[in-house]
């Protein structure tokens, strides 16, 4: 996957000094904390602490362990899609402002050097996260909670499976299944875009535009179950935030992690956020895009030195239902990824 020389050149270093932003000086301003998809989210089933859902891509970041909702269920979103017969835009348009895309690039190579594992089918991705989010009435003003953690065990099965997994949150497990709507018979969900196995993962092109094309056909092919309407699309929020969502929820095979990062910098809109700051407070830099629909900007944080991936954020970019123009909607910060043998184990008890 590394074609390029391992160090930047000289225009590239000037770039990234330019980019990268100072040592943090300061803690983490109280309220500062964000992520947003919140208001995308639609909560299938509420009957306690399990329920069956149409299979769709789940969301640790986004489900919420309030009293009374179902975080067995995995969540439909209204993640806007493109139609049936359309390749995303951003393989057609104009790519992203150079300093984002000499920043991606570098994140690429970095990405590229990292090893690549063995994961078998009978195994489980875990992933522990720290995350505040927002409490608030649907559509309303932004309530943000307090930052806590997450451990999520993710199936790794090719096959269609209905128990995909399983989530830990404020002391309770909840069991993450699919299946089909209620008196049906359930049926299993396969690896893919919304159950995205390492196996699967490691299956995708690394070519980054026929990258995209794949990514566009994904989410193509789950536009019934959403039925947005066609000016209410994005193809280019799409694959912004489908590619944000397996960066952040997933443990990624290394030429993947490179070719994702490559194909972001072919998506117009996406810029630099000088300092982003993570839910544990750790500052860094920030790769960015501006949903203009909804009015706020998600930025995933990367260590301004190693380039290592730190966490995701969201704030709003202008005065909105949900609260002024800078509040902060959700934040999360990823902890720990590695694989496990059976759910609820955790690395530190691994042999």
């Amino acid at each position: 996957m590394n074609d390029r020389p391992s160090g930047p050149t000289g225009a590239e270093r000037e770039e990234l000094a330019r980019l990268l932003p100072a040592p943090a000086e300061r803690d983490l301003p109280p309220g500062r904390h964000l992520h947003h998809k919140e208001t995308l989210m639609q909560l299938i089933d509420q009957d306690g602490d399990r329920a069956t859902a149409r299979p769709r891509l789940l969301r640790p970041a986004v489900l919420l362990p309030a009293a009374g909702l179902a975080l067995g269920g995995v969540l439909f979103t209204t993640l806007a899609v493109t139609g049936r017969d359309e390749a995303p835009r951003t393989a057609a348009t104009a790519p992203a402002p150079r300093g984002a895309t000499v920043l991606l690039d570098r994140i690429a190579t970095v990405a590229s050097k990292s090893d690549a594992i063995e994961v078998t089918d009978a195994q489980y991705v875990y992933v522990r996260t720290l995350q505040a989010e927002n409490t608030g009435t649907f559509g309303g003003p932004v309530k943000l909670g307090r930052p806590g953690e997450r451990e999520v065990w993710m199936a790794q099965k090719s096959g269609p499976v209905i128990h995909e997994g399983l989530i830990h949150q404020d002391g309770r497990y909840y069991p993450i299944e699919v299946g089909v709507p209620d008196g049906e018979k359930p049926v299993g969900y396969p690896a893919g875009l919304n159950r995205p196995t390492y196996t699967w993962l490691a299956s995708l092109p690394t070519d980054p535009d026929a990258l995209l094309r794949r990514l566009g056909a994904e989410i193509t092919a789950d536009q019934d179950a959403r039925d947005t309407p066609a000016d209410e699309r994005d193809p280019d929020q799409d694959a912004f935030e489908a590619i944000g969502e397996l960066l952040r929820e997933t443990l990624m095979p290394p030429r993947t992690a490179a070719a994702l990062y490559k194909a972001a910098a072919r998506i117009p809109g996406v810029s630099v956020d000088s300092d982003a700051v993570d839910a544990a407070g750790r500052h860094g830099i920030g790769v960015a895009r501006d949903n203009e629909r909804a009015g706020w900007r998600t930025a995933w944080i990367f260590d301004a030195k190693s380039l290592a991936y730190l966490g995701e954020r969201t704030y709003l970019v202008r005065d909105t239902a949900m609260g002024r123009k800078g509040t902060v909607t959700n934040t999360s910060a990823v902890l720990e990824r590695a694989v496990v043998d059976a759910l609820r184990e955790k690395p530190s008890t691994t042999a």
